[in-house]
């Protein structure tokens, strides 16, 4: 991971970085690709790598405090100015790098103006890139800058997707049940539970007859798999986006489908059942249906969010 040596070959490529002009259709993706395997080719750092946590802060900087001031055209890496500057630097803006360096700080300049600038987004990239860098593996890159066990785990998860498809374009959605099996669905997201404790329910069913295929509704990693009490046999899968579906009361699953395989839209990955609310192998207690739920990790926490809307959308665009 370490390649010091390569580093005025770095600063000489990102200081030769044209400004790309991309259709607003494109949401950015052709600069956005062109800029991460520009900084693989003169880091070495793999650009699936860099592209993994851009798409991780991308889909988190919303959170964060301070990120409305974030106005980079391409990327979306947010740093504080405590970690940019050093914490006991007393200028909170500092943009020199030997004060920045003096005072623990990571900021660094990155397009040889000499000003190590946090508003300017090939500084920012460089850091991150330089940062990545300056460990032996990506994980403990990671471990040490986020300090979050999942953020970690679904950065190294969206960087696996890209490694596999080779491209950042993974949009395509589709219905967890096909439209050539007979299914229904309405609106109960929020709606009462009881068995276990007084609870709401956290998806959407899907009725269906036993034995229809499930199926991924997006590009992700199986985070898990096997037994709950509550959903039965279940499916959890994580999107680039930090979006976690999760797919209940399964009958089984589809062939040697594991933890760490990663799915397509459209492919089966079990069967509807109704499996559940009991000890493992409990089945029958309500019909067979699918109950598909989403959750987002934000950075700080997951929680739950209404399908329905988002089934719909599928169901329409799949006319």
């Amino acid at each position: 991971m370490k390649h010091r040596l390569l580093i005025p070959l770095l600063l000489f490529v990102i200081v030769s970085i044209p400004n790309l002009i991309v259709d607003a259709e494109d949401s950015n993706h052709e600069a956005r690709l062109k800029m991460y395997k520009d900084y693989e080719l003169a880091s070495g750092v793999p650009w699936y790598e860099i592209a993994a946590i851009d798409q991780y802060e991308r889909n988190t900087y919303k959170f964060k405090e301070g990120s409305d001031k974030l106005k980079y055209d391409t990327i979306s890496i947010f740093i504080t100015n405590e970690r940019w500057s050093g914490p006991e630097n007393p200028y909170y803006y500092d943009n020199d790098s030997y004060t920045i360096n003096l005072f623990g700080g990571i900021g660094k300049d990155g397009n040889g103006d000499g000003v190590a600038d946090i508003n300017n987004e090939e500084d920012v990239m460089y850091t991150m890139v330089e940062y990545i860098r300056s460990f032996d593996t990506f994980k403990e890159a990671l471990n040490s800058y986020y300090q979050q066990d999942q953020a970690v785990k679904i950065i190294e998860e969206i960087a696996q997707l890209f490694k596999h498809f080779d491209t950042i374009v993974l949009d395509k959605r589709c219905l967890p049940v096909s439209k050539r099996y007979s299914y229904s669905f309405q609106d109960n997201y929020g709606t009462a539970r009881s068995w276990g404790g007084a609870r709401s329910h956290e998806g959407i069913d899907i009725f269906a007859n036993y034995s229809t295929p499930v199926l991924a509704t997006a590009y992700g990693v199986v985070e898990i798999m096997g037994w709950n009490d509550y959903g039965g046999y279940r499916i959890g899968i994580r999107d680039i986006y930090n979006t976690y579906q999760y797919y209940a009361h399964l009958q089984g699953y589809e062939g040697d489908l594991k933890e760490g395989d990663i799915v397509e839209p459209g492919q089966v990955i079990g069967y509807v059942g109704s499996t559940g609310y009991g000890k493992e192998g409990t089945s029958g207690k309500f019909p067979p249906h699918l109950h598909f739920g989403l959750y987002k990790y934000d950075g700080c926490c997951e929680w739950a969010f209404n399908p329905y809307p988002h089934l719909r959308r599928w169901e329409k665009e799949e006319q």
